[in-house]
């Protein structure tokens, strides 16, 4: 069984969760209502950021503690969990695109378009409730698979 320090994943967990919920309610918005208002387009892009950078937070530490071949960068991380049966290869493609797009959101913010933004939210906030199943039948962890209610998405 993966070593993994509990606490950690708990509180890494909980982050995941609270960004996913901030996610869950802004995609409630239609899209001309979520492109015209800032204030929603800058929480979405900060929640996104949080909520990938917890996905890789996570395989950091599973990789750290366990000895896994260093990545080569974020997105790298996926594929090293991929390597090491925790995540399906297809699905671990997807989520190295995501670390691409924190990469965007953070360093390219002014190439970011809201419509993809929104998109995401519509699209693929049910890659992080996947991505915490994965983890958590890897680790043996079922507490870890809850912490995501399925009403998020």
């Amino acid at each position: 069984m993966p070593l993994f320090d509990q606490e950690k994943m708990v509180t890494l967990t909980s982050e995941l969760r609270k960004s996913v919920q901030r996610l869950s309610a802004l995609s409630k918005s239609s899209e001309e209502e979520f492109k015209g208002d800032p204030d929603k387009i800058g929480s979405a892009k900060y929640h996104l950021i949080v909520a990938i950078e917890v996905c890789i937070d996570i395989c950091t530490h599973l990789i750290s503690r366990n000895g896994f071949r260093v990545p080569e960068d974020y997105g790298d991380t996926f594929a090293v969990m991929s390597e090491v049966g925790a995540l399906d290869s297809a699905f671990s493609e997807e989520l190295m695109k995501m670390a691409k797009f924190r990469n965007r959101l953070v360093h390219l913010y002014w190439q970011v378009d809201d419509k993809q933004v929104y998109d995401i939210l519509q699209n693929r906030r049910s890659d992080f409730k996947r991505f915490l199943d994965s983890v958590a039948l890897f680790l043996g962890w079922q507490n870890l698979a809850s912490a995501l209610p399925a009403s998020d998405f």
